[in-house]
Parts: structure tokens; C-alpha cells; sequence
């Protein structure tokens, strides 16, 4: 009995570490592409293959150390992954590029109800009615966030669209194939991300220049580069930390956490930075924040409900 208590708090240990270095990485993230953005100009479909790039050279370097033992896999098993993180990217950067920034992040909520679908109709997963509705508060809360600077029209909507159903799709197989293939975040992300980098590689010219002025091998300053560089480091811990979170939670429970990124963002550009925080916008924190928080509860206490069925049984 102690061992296994023993055992059980490790795993959550692990699991709040997880939590904390994604946060903490996530947050970092977009205040370094920020500054790249807006004093660089470097271009942003190029910094995320960088990243994946990156990514793929850390795993390599983990493994070389013995952090990790690759599994051998096939590429075509990985290869629908690797084109769904693709496709997440292209089509996520073409609906901020067409939408309203609240536009894009009313879109971005409407990525929790997908995963549910896919995996209650797709993968026969069922989900308890107090569950489906901790979704009500938070997508009110998202819509009071953004509503003042939700816009409409036909392009945007279609990116936005195909954003969400492409970027649900990859949250579930990130889980799925963890699964499937018997691999932890490590060894399956060790595959993804250099066959991602490649496809990418493909991808951004139609979309961004490769040489010349704002190109990806342009003539940039060895600070940028330095930053660059420190941006893919990063990512590398951002990209490791979601597919360890969603390979030991859900990738319902990783949007959640998501969520709450979102609201804590704005909460320190309000303390830190004196962003502006309309009433509205801190009812939207307020609304989000209970939703991750019943969702938390309800979560807890139907995992306890189902660890006790199962010591009960003979």
C-alpha cells in the first residue's frame, strides 16, 4: 500500500513538473517571438521550422546522452502526424493573417468541443455530462474576452475552419499514437520532428521568402540569430512538454490547460506590462478560470471513482 501511495505521488509530481514547464515555456515563447517579430522581422512560418528543426537536434542529443532509447517505427505510421502539425501551422498563421485577433481566438476555443466530437464519435471515448458542461463557462468566458474584436467574412472563417479541425485532429493523434505505437513522448516525437521539418521545408517557400531581404537565410544580424536560436531551444521544451502532457492526461485536458495559459498571459500583461483589462475581459478570466476549475474537480473525481471500482474488484 505505501509503495504503490509512493508510486502515485511520483506520477503526479511528474505530471505537475510537466504542467509548470510547459507553462513556464509557453509564456517564454510568445514573449521571444514577440520580440523576434517586432525587432527582427523575422519571418514566422520560417521561425517554426527553426523550432521543429531544433526540436529534432535536441531529441537527437537526449538520445546520443541515453535520456531516451529510440523505438524503431515506420515513417509512414508517423507520417499523418507529421502532415497534421503541418497543416495545424499553415492553416493557424492563414487565420490570424485573415481574422481579427479575437476572431482567431474565439476560433482557437472552439478546438475543445472538436476533440470531444472526434473522440466521442471516432474513437468511442464517452465523456460525462458535468464535463461537456464546464465547456459553457469557458467558451463564454473567451467570448467575453474577444467579442468587442470579432469580425466576420468568408476567407477567414475558412482558414479559422480548417484550422480548428486540423489542430484537433493532431491533439488526438499526439495522444492516439502514443498509444497505438507503444512509444512515450520522447520516441515518437524523435520521428515527427524531423519528418515535419522536411515537409516544412516544402512548404515555406509558397508562403514566405527564402533568401533576400526577410527571407530565412537572409543577411541577419548575429543578434537575431542568437535570439532565433534561443526561440528553437524553446520550442524544444514546449514541444516535448505538450506531448508529454497529453500522452499521460488527454488532449481535452492539455486544452484546458491551454485555457488557463490564455488567462494567465493576459493577467500578467495587465500586472506586469499595465496592458489595458476592459471589465468585460475580467469577467471572460473570471468565467474561464471557474470552467478549468469544475472541469479540474469533476475530472479528479471521476479518475478516484474509477481507481476505487477497480480495487474493488475481485
Amino acid at each position: 500500500m505505501a509503495v504503490s501511495e509512493a508510486l502515485k505521488l511520483r506520477g503526479s509530481g511528474r505530471l505537475v513538473l510537466g504542467l509548470l514547464v510547459n507553462l513556464a515555456s509557453s509564456i517564454c515563447i510568445v514573449l521571444v517571438n514577440k520580440w523576434i517579430y517586432v525587432q527582427y522581422g523575422f519571418p514566422n512560418m520560417s521561425l517554426t521550422l527553426v523550432h521543429f528543426v531544433m526540436t529534432a537536434l535536441g531529441l537527437w542529443l537526449c538520445q546520443a546522452l541515453g535520456l531516451f532509447c529510440p523505438k524503431s517505427l515506420r515513417p509512414s505510421r508517423v507520417l499523418l502526424l507529421a502532415l497534421s502539425f503541418c497543416g495545424f501551422v499553415v492553416f493557424t498563421n492563414l487565420s490570424l493573417q485573415n481574422n481579427t485577433i479575437g476572431t482567431y481566438q474565439l476560433a482557437k476555443a472552439m478546438t475543445t468541443p472538436v476533440i470531444i466530437g472526434i473522440q466521442t464519435f471516432y474513437y468511442k471515448k464517452t465523456f460525462s455530462t458535468k464535463i461537456k458542461l464546464t465547456l459553457i463557462p469557458i467558451t463564454l468566458g473567451v467570448i467575453l474576452n474577444s467579442y468587442f474584436d470579432v469580425q466576420f467574412n468568408f476567407l477567414g472563417i475558412l482558414f479559422a475552419t480548417l484550422g480548428i479541425l486540423v489542430t484537433s485532429l493532431y491533439q488526438v493523434w499526439v495522444g492516439a499514437k502514443q498509444h497505438e505505437l507503444q512509444v512515450n513522448s520522447m520516441q515518437l516525437l524523435y520521428y515527427q520532428a524531423p519528418m515535419s521539418s522536411a515537409i516544412l521545408m516544402f512548404v515555406v517557400p509558397f508562403f514566405e521568402p527564402v533568401t533576400g531581404d526577410g527571407g530565412i537565410f537572409g543577411n541577419w544580424s548575429s543578434t537575431a540569430l542568437v535570439m532565433v536560436v534561443f526561440s528553437g531551444i524553446i520550442a524544444f521544451l514546449v514541444n516535448l512538454s505538450i506531448y508529454w502532457i497529453i500522452g499521460n492526461t488527454s488532449p481535452v485536458t492539455y486544452n484546458m490547460f491551454g485555457h488557463f495559459k490564455f488567462c494567465i498571459t493576459l493577467l500578467g500583461g495587465y500586472i506586469l506590462f499595465k496592458d489595458p483589462l476592459s471589465m468585460n475581459q475580467g469577467l471572460g478570466i473570471l468565467c474561464t478560470l471557474c470552467g478549468i476549475l469544475f472541469y479540474t474537480h469533476f475530472k479528479l473525481g471521476e479518475q478516484e471513482e474509477e481507481k476505487s471500482k477497480l480495487t474493488q474488484r475481485p
